[in-house]
Order: structure tokens, then C-alpha cells, then sequence
């Protein structure tokens, strides 16, 4: 993996120029948008007060005001991002890792999602940016960040949506061969109500049979259920429940795992949006720069963290 060190000097030499031009277009987009929204805003507060005496129409026009407002900024701001994108994160992601392929627009695909197995409501809605794919070392590795919701309506017919997963999804090819679906899930339970949990956990019927590892610091952090007890122990490994704790201490959130098809994703909910610049703020904050660089590196570095270069099995 990359220090920070090096990543400073890349900073310097590599990514400040294409920073540097960003800024500018920044600044002059800024105003644009600014001269743009309030004209927008202007025009159909106007429209408003001519309307006021028909009620409903006036209040129409100021909710298409601020739809047509929404929409101007957004399409305003497409080149920025895009141009951000492009010259800095896909700069970035080439100096940790050249085999690594960067794709701003693309996202795992909805079916990649589904068959994880982690979530257990199908999404309705679903989108992404941000995917990154590529070997690394001798592991195929796919991630990129996710939005998935469900939509149910309330008793007036209205559309609610409800969040599924908000995050970084990874899709990795794992170094042994199985069959069967093992998950490693958050554990609430157990943390909350001890061994009373662990009878719980062995109830929950959505979920295939309870898997009883030998490892209590692993089972106080997940719940581990599986189709079959001895695969289960054969993916988790010692070694391997040690790194994915220490995976999770270092993401800070609570990650969730699963092995399907001789694969091993990873669902890391975050709540901010990981490679999105600001168009409000400067673009020359290095500390910002070096945030994106901390995302990417703790994605492109599971590989090293859960040790998934190793090849001791042949996969059959």
C-alpha cells in the first residue's frame, strides 16, 4: 500500500496542476449557478405573487420554481464533478493501483447486489457511482458505492422510501471453493442480551441454521449463520476472523460479509457520500484530498487486510 508520505509527493507533482484548473472551473460554475438559481427563484416568486389570488396555481408555480431550480443546479454542477472525477479520483486510484480500473458513472449492478444474500428485501429503487474493478495481485475485486431502497405507501397512497444499504459494496473473488452460502452478520443480540441472544440469533428463520465457531471475541461481534456447519469453519478460518475484525476496527462501522459462489462481499454502510466534491467548498483543501485518498486506500486495501492473495487452496 501506498504511505502518506508518497501520496504527499504525488500531491505535489501530479494531481496539484489538474487541482489547480478544477478550481478555476469551480469558481466560474459557482457563479454561474448562482446568477442561474436566483434568476430561477426571482421569476417564479413573480409568478407566485401574480398568481396569489388563485391559490392552488400560486402554489404550484413555487413548487415548480424549486423543482426547476433543483434541476438547473444539477446540471450545472455535472461538468465540475465529472471533470473532478475524472482528473483527480481516477488519478488517485491509478497511483495506489495501476491495474485498477475507474469508472465514475457505473455502479455493481443490481443483480450483483441481490445475490450477495445480505439484505433481505429486494430493492426498488437502486443507483451508484464511483466503481472501481481490476486484479489485484491475483484477486479480481469489484466495488463501488450503493444506494438501495424499498418503497411502501402509507394509508394515503403516498410514496415512502426506506433505506436498504447506503455504501461501499465490494465484490472480491475468494481463494477457496465452496458451495453452499455462509453470512457474517452485525451482532446486536448477543452485545445486548448475552446468551439469552445467542438463542435469538438461532431463531431467525430468514436466515439458513446458526453456525457455532470457537472463537468468543469473533461471536461477540457477528452472528454467523450458514448451510453448512463444517464449509462455514472452512471459510473462517482463524486467521480470517482475526483480519475481519480487524477490517471492522479499522472501517469504524459495522460491516457485513457474506460467501456466495466462491465469492466474498462486503456491505460498508456509510451515511456521506465517499468521492463527491462541493461545489461551495475549495478544491485546494489537502486535507479533503487526503480523505479521499483514506476511502479508496481502506476499499483497495482489503485485499492486504483480509489476506485474499493467498493461494494455498486450488480452487477446483
Amino acid at each position: 500500500m501506498k504511505t502518506l508520505d508518497e501520496f504527499e509527493r504525488f500531491y505535489l507533482d501530479i494531481l496539484l496542476p489538474d487541482i489547480y484548473d478544477i478550481e478555476v472551473l469551480r469558481k466560474k460554475t459557482l457563479k454561474r449557478i448562482i446568477v442561474c438559481c436566483a434568476s430561477c427563484i426571482i421569476l417564479f416568486l413573480v409568478a407566485a405573487f401574480i398568481l396569489s389570488n388563485y391559490g392552488r396555481v400560486a402554489v404550484v408555480a413555487i413548487f415548480a420554481g424549486i423543482f426547476l431550480t433543483g434541476i438547473v443546479f444539477a446540471a450545472l454542477t455535472r461538468g465540475f464533478v465529472t471533470d473532478f472525477k475524472q482528473r483527480v479520483i481516477g488519478k488517485i486510484i491509478q497511483f495506489i493501483d495501476p491495474n485498477l480500473v475507474y469508472r465514475h458513472n457505473q455502479y455493481i449492478s443490481p443483480q450483483e447486489f441481490r445475490r450477495c444474500g445480505i439484505f433481505l428485501k429486494d430493492p426498488d429503487r437502486y443507483y451508484g457511482d464511483d466503481r472501481v474493478s481490476g486484479i489485484i495481485g491475483v484477486t479480481s475485486v469489484d466495488f463501488s458505492e450503493i444506494h438501495a431502497q424499498y418503497v411502501t405507501k402509507d394509508s394515503k397512497g403516498r410514496t415512502q422510501y426506506h433505506k436498504i444499504f447506503k455504501g461501499l459494496f465490494f465484490v472480491a473473488d475468494f481463494n477457496k471453493n465452496f458451495s453452499g452460502r455462509t453470512f457474517v452478520l452485525p451482532d446486536c443480540a448477543e452485545k445486548l442480551l448475552g446468551s439469552l441472544g445467542k438463542i435469538f440469533q438461532s431463531w431467525n428463520v430468514s436466515r439458513p441454521d446458526l453456525i457455532k465457531l470457537e472463537d468468543p471475541e469473533f461471536e461477540k461481534e457477528f452472528a454467523v449463520y450458514g448451510d453448512d456447519q463444517t464449509e462455514s469453519r472452512y471459510i473462517l478460518s482463524t486467521s480470517l476472523m482475526k483480519r475481519i475484525i480487524e477490517f471492522k476496527q479499522k472501517t469504524g462501522k459495522k460491516i457485513s460479509v457474506s460467501f456466495i459462489d466462491s465469492k466474498m462481499y462486503i456491505a460498508i454502510p456509510y451515511a456521506k457520500n465517499l468521492l463527491e466534491p462541493s461545489i461551495f467548498t475549495t478544491v485546494l483543501d489537502f486535507k479533503k484530498i487526503k480523505e479521499y485518498f483514506d476511502d479508496l486506500q481502506l476499499a483497495i486495501g482489503a485485499v492486504d487486510d483480509l489476506n485474499l492473495n493467498l493461494r494455498i487452496w486450488n480452487k477446483q
